[in-house]
Order: C-alpha cells, then structure tokens, then sequence
C-alpha cells in the first residue's frame, strides 16, 4: 500500500485513495444526499452541509444507525486502518468502523480545532479529500503562505526544535489517518460559489497499551 510517513510526536500516514473507492463513495454521496441524515448534531464543524454516510454506534435522538456505502468500500477502509496500526506495532488489537460522514464547505465555514471519538476514546480519525474549489480566495495577507482552506493537523509533542504543525497541500484522493486524539482544523476560505467537500471517518480501536509498549 502506497503511503507518506508525517511524525508529529503521533504517526500521520497519507494514502492515495484508488479510483474505485474514490467514484464509489461520491456516488453515494450524490446519489444519496436527499435522504442523508444530518452529521451536524454530533460535530463540533460550522459547516451547514455535514451529512452521514455510515454510523454504527449507539443510536440517540440525533443520529441512528445506517449504511450507504458497499462492502468493499467498507473493507477498504477496515484494510487502511489495520495497514496504520501493523505500521506503528500495535498489536493484538480489534478494530470497528463506528463513523463516516460527508463535509461540504462553502465561503466562510471553517472547522475549529477538535479531536475525535467513537464509542471508544481510542482509534483512529481520517480526512479524505473529494473535491476541492479551484481556488481559495483573497488572502488577507502573507499571501506567499496561503492558509485559506487549509486542513492544519496538531501534533502532541512539544518543546524546542519539535515538529508539530503540519499543513499538507491538499491534492484530490488524498486520505490522512492520525490517532484519535490528536488535534486538527479547518481554515475558512472565500473563493465564491465553490465547494470543499471532504469525507472524515473514526475507527475505533481496543487494544492494551501496556502490554503494547516498547513492542517490536
């Protein structure tokens, strides 16, 4: 599996979505969107177009399980998330998809920075990248580093020298996968009469993580 290696302090691994995959899920999308349930009631994004596409976690008055994506979509996501954790050695662990929803940015909207979770406090969050606007706007300055709708991922390391900021430059099929609690955000932007539409999913994972320290 083709992958890029980011250290934060956490692994960031970015994946290369294939084609099949990526066509699928945005027919769903489209194919789907009037019957869609809303995915705004359980994020923290200001965006007004946040619809879901698959949730297994305990249904509430917010939100009730369903699934509009097929087999082999699902089992491509369940293989990048295993692919991430044989990565990092962990071992022994279970996996369960519990989330993946659809985020439509137009002019203005932004996600602040959050962290994730499941039915568990441990697994894994993911950005895909579906479509993005042609451009992103005006920037208001430092026009020589843009930051107009720019996804920013937040490392937990700290001190001198430390990398922790990272701000990809965002390309089509793109999949970023990263621990559950590390902190990321969206940056408005202002290009006018376009969308971002990107995809975000949460993989719980059990696992011990005594019995996984200093593993090889």
């Amino acid at each position: 599996m083709k992958y890029k290696f980011i250290w934060l302090g956490q692994t960031v691994l970015r994946f290369e979505v294939p084609l099949d995959i990526f066509t699928a899920i945005n027919q769903a999308y489209e194919s789907n969107f009037k019957s869609l349930q809303k995915a705004n009631p359980q994020l923290v994004g200001k965006i007004e177009n946040e619809h879901s596409l698959f949730y297994q976690g305990e249904s509430t008055d917010r939100i009730t399980r369903h699934n509009k994506l097929s087999k082999n979509v699902l089992e491509w996501f369940t293989s990048v998330y295993k692919f991430y954790l044989d990565f990092n050695k962990i071992k022994d662990y279970q996996v369960k998809l519990t989330s993946i929803w659809v985020n439509e940015m137009k002019d203005n909207e932004y996600n602040p920075i959050h962290v994730h979770q499941g039915d568990l406090f441990t697994g894994l969050s993911s950005v895909m990248i579906l479509g993005l606007p042609s451009h992103y706007g005006k920037e208001y300055s430092a026009e020589d580093k843009p930051m107009n709708g720019s996804l920013q991922i937040v490392g937990n390391s700290n001190g001198q020298f430390a990398h922790v900021d990272y701000a990809p430059s965002l390309q089509v099929r793109d999949f970023y996968v990263f621990p559950y609690d590390v902190r990321h955000c969206v940056y408005p932007f202002n290009s006018t009469n376009e969308v971002r539409r990107t995809l975000a999913a949460n993989c719980d994972v059990k696992y011990d993580p005594i019995r996984n320290r200093g593993a090889e």
